[in-house]
């Protein structure tokens, strides 16, 4: 619990923290005053003023900000230390700055993870590595190090024999024969139809093996996983969207599940997740959302293509339907959240039943003696 506590504060401290202190460095880059620099929100716990900002943590410590001098029009005096006194080209640089510090902490853990332990490289046998939260796998009962021996009637020895079964059965449900602890098991798995890649999956995944690539190798992986996630997360909604399927977005509760999931794997785990978190979080918020750091540009775009000034009852109409659209979403994904943890503990619970039902019925020859053990298990 108290591990779980810890890596969420320092996820997403990391994670926010980096992406308001890219707004302070371009507000002082650009000479803008900033009255306050917080971490957090509501009361403020500790805060001390150095200069002319107060720098603050508060009490609930899910987000931040950094307030200029003059942020709106209605505060801006027209002082050439304001934000509103600044360029249209100037605001835009301020709102970029934010998740453009995401991406730059992301690759810097992505590089970090990679150079010091190596270029992941699958294992070829077929045993689990890691599953996805919420999908048949884990809804199965299927664990970490099982070793799958057969799919249905067909056997299989290698990870690619198994996927090419599951991919080719999509919604039909599969009889997956395994090896845990020494000893055969079978659970009944249904491949979940992946309408953009056109094949069934289960989520798991292999285990993979590490290999030194050096510096220049850890750069190009680093900048190849903050654009490979960058596109994984546009294709994915993409086809949400024209398939017309609800998003599995994942709300608070989901991110601390997933980070404290990560924390009990192991640091190389966790230092990557915040790396995905950061991507998530600065590919999001250039996102022509109003109130979102996209939004702000946006705005400030048409400003200077127009070369009309933006107006009071502009700014006002666009943060409202900004405020509604983001309180639709929070909701939202953390209904998604709750169904998930309600549907992975049912299934959960539904899949020991069978699962103990079916260990009964196995005969006693079935049963693989311990030395039968795949080494690979130990790794």
């Amino acid at each position: 619990m108290i591990i779980s506590a810890i890596a969420v504060l320092i996820t997403f401290g990391m994670v926010i923290f980096l992406h308001e202190f890219g707004h302070f460095l371009m507000c002082k880059k650009l000479k803008v005053r900033v009255e306050r620099f917080a971490f957090g929100f509501g009361p403020e716990l500790v805060g001390v003023t150095y200069g002319e900002t107060r720098f603050s943590i508060c009490a609930f410590p899910l987000g931040g900000f950094v307030k200029p001098a003059g942020e709106t029009l209605e505060d801006c005096s027209g002082h050439p230390d304001e934000y509103f006194s600044k360029t249209w080209l100037e605001r835009f640089g301020i709102v970029a700055a934010g998740p453009v510090m995401n991406y730059v902490l992301a690759f810097s853990l992505f590089f970090g993870v990679v150079f010091v332990r190596g270029l992941p490289e699958p294992s070829k046998d077929a045993i689990i590595g890691d599953l996805q939260s919420g999908l048949p796998a884990d809804k199965a009962g299927l664990k970490p190090e099982d070793r799958v021996v057969k799919i249905g009637k067909n056997e299989v020895k290698t990870w690619t024999e198994m996927a090419d079964l599951i991919h080719q059965n999509p919604e039909k449900t599969l009889s997956v024969t395994f090896v845990r602890d020494g000893k055969l098991q079978m659970v009944d798995v249904t491949p979940k139809l992946d309408k953009g890649l056109g094949h069934g999956l289960i989520g798991i995944a292999p285990k993979f093996e590490y290999k030194n690539i050096g510096f220049v190798g850890s750069v190009k992986e680093a900048l190849h996983q903050c654009w490979l996630w960058t596109k994984y997360t546009v294709t994915t909604l993409a086809s949400k969207i024209y398939h017309r399927e609800r998003p599995d977005l994942a709300g608070p509760v989901g991110i601390v599940q997933m980070v404290s999931k990560a924390a009990h794997s192991g640091l190389e785990d966790l230092v990557f997740l915040i790396g995905l978190i950061s991507v998530a979080v600065g590919f999001f918020n250039i996102l022509p959302i109003p109130l979102l750091d996209g939004g702000h540009a946006a705005l400030y775009l048409w400003e200077g293509l127009s070369h009309r000034k933006l107006t009071l009852k502009t700014l006002q109409v666009a943060n409202s339907i900004g405020m509604v659209f983001l309180m639709s979403l929070l909701l939202f994904a953390t209904y998604n959240d709750l169904v998930r943890i309600r549907d992975t503990r049912r299934a959960k619970a539904e899949a020991a039943a069978e699962q103990k039902k079916d260990a009964e019925k196995v005969p006693d020859n079935l049963k693989a003696p311990p030395q039968e053990k795949p080494k690979a298990d130990k790794d």
